[in-house]
């Protein structure tokens, strides 16, 4: 063998890739030493064994067109799925190439197989990530280094409204609602630097202008020095639950018939009147309202009818509630009017009398007319009391000593105010 012939030996054993020469009668004539690693024999036993031989009878099946093709002197590429000899599998890319003599007949042919298990697996991995990325629910925003987004999955579509083509190049500023002030983006992206992950809720904007809650996780992906290449957001719309858990939170401290605050939102409100009153220096008035009339129009006309008679009563009393106000219904027929800082007790008398005229004024429920009057009893802080109990309890004294004068009277608390 030549210097030049070893050369190329050389260079052929030394190659990852399988290569072999096989003549017309299938017979191996030449195998390099990555053969080895596949089929557990070393070259020299390889070259004059026969295909069939080598291989198994399945494999040898799956080979046989490209065989009979090569012979007939067509070139043929495949992939195949092996079993090495240590019990592995592994994939390659096989190319059987025909030689074919001066008088143009198919004296045999060589074998190029590469094999491509690592770049197999990567694939499928690939794969499996992009068949989560085009199927989850959730929607998933890729950016670059420079915030300008690069690829938007389905559902991303879906809860945004903007369309892949519409997103990707787009900063996702597009995105913003506005409901949060630089420092929650600051504070954002500071954890993201420093943690490589930032985690919760946010909100945002659709296309079409709507508001939307999210859940949203924004990730850092690095390179192999640990700066960042990329950032994945994936976030799910929460709208829907915030909302219930609103409605859920809302019925928990408001009245069900007519949405007005309840006694524990009323006695909230008052407690927090207490706390910040020596900073705010402030005052108040608790109107304790009871309807003159109803257990009438209940037992006469039913509670239906009863019914629509409250909500026609809360109506009338938002009508002449100031934003600082509370109007409260603490019980069947009993509502409480908190004033806010009254310009003493003037005004609060000439509010009293503003709700005894609008509540004594004829009404149309369901079809029928009713007239029903108010006694309304009056606590003030912090002459009245010091405590949400003292102030309700005595308001609601001194409305005993109003009805015990009769329909449309207003008191305010005495000492000698008392319930029965």
């Amino acid at each position: 063998m030549s210097e030049g012939e070893q050369f190329i030996k050389t260079i052929i054993d030394s190659t990852p890739n399988m290569m072999g020469y096989w003549d017309t009668d299938l017979r191996c004539r030449y195998a390099n030493n990555a053969f080895s690693d596949w089929f557990g024999m070393p070259p020299e036993k390889i070259v004059g064994i026969r295909f069939q031989d080598l291989v198994s009878p399945q494999l040898f099946a799956l080979n046989e067109p490209h065989l009979r093709g090569v012979l007939a002197g067509e070139s043929q590429r495949f992939e195949r799925t092996l079993n090495k000899a240590d019990g592995s599998v592994g994939h390659i890319i096989g190319h059987y190439i025909p030689d074919v003599g001066a008088d143009g007949k198919v004296r045999g042919f060589s074998i190029q197989a590469s094999e491509v298990t690592v770049l197999k697996e990567t694939e499928a991995k690939l794969k499996l990530a992009a068949c989560v990325f085009e199927n989850t629910l959730d929607g998933v925003l890729i950016c670059d280094v420079d915030g300008k987004i690069l690829s938007v999955n389905p559902g991303f579509v879906a809860i945004t409204g903007y369309t892949s083509e519409e997103a990707v190049g787009e900063n996702p500023r597009i995105l913003r609602s506005n409901r949060h002030d630089k420092a929650f983006y600051e504070a954002m992206w500071n954890e993201i630097e420093t943690r490589g992950r930032w985690k919760g809720e946010i909100w945002n904007r659709r296309k079409d202008g709507e508001l939307y809650l999210l859940r949203m996780t924004v990730s850092m992906v690095p390179d192999d020095n640990g700066d960042p290449v990329r950032y994945v957001s994936v976030f799910n719309d929460i709208t829907a639950l915030w909302r219930k858990d609103e409605h859920i939170r809302h019925l928990a401290f408001h009245d069900a018939l007519t949405n007005l605050p309840n006694r524990t939102l009323l006695t909230d409100r008052i407690d927090q009147k207490l706390f910040n009153s020596a900073r705010e220096h402030s005052q108040f008035a608790l109107m304790f309202l009871d309807l003159d009339g109803f257990k009438l129009v209940n037992d006469r006309l039913g509670h239906h009818v009863g019914d629509e008679l409250l909500k026609d009563v809360a109506k009338r009393l938002l009508v002449l509630v100031r934003k600082s106000d509370t109007v409260a219904r603490v019980g069947g027929d009993e509502f409480i009017f908190l004033v806010n800082n009254p310009q003493g007790k003037g005004e609060i008398a000439d509010v009293a009398n503003r709700i005894v005229n609008s509540l004594s004024e004829p009404t149309e429920i369901l079809g029928k007319v009713l007239q029903i009057g108010v006694s309304i009893g009056i606590a003030m802080f912090p002459s009245d009391g010091h405590t949400s109990v003292e102030l309700i309890r005595n308001a609601d004294a001194a409305m005993y000593s109003a009805k015990s004068m009769g329909r449309n009277n207003i008191s305010f608390y005495s000492a000698g105010s008392s319930a029965p």
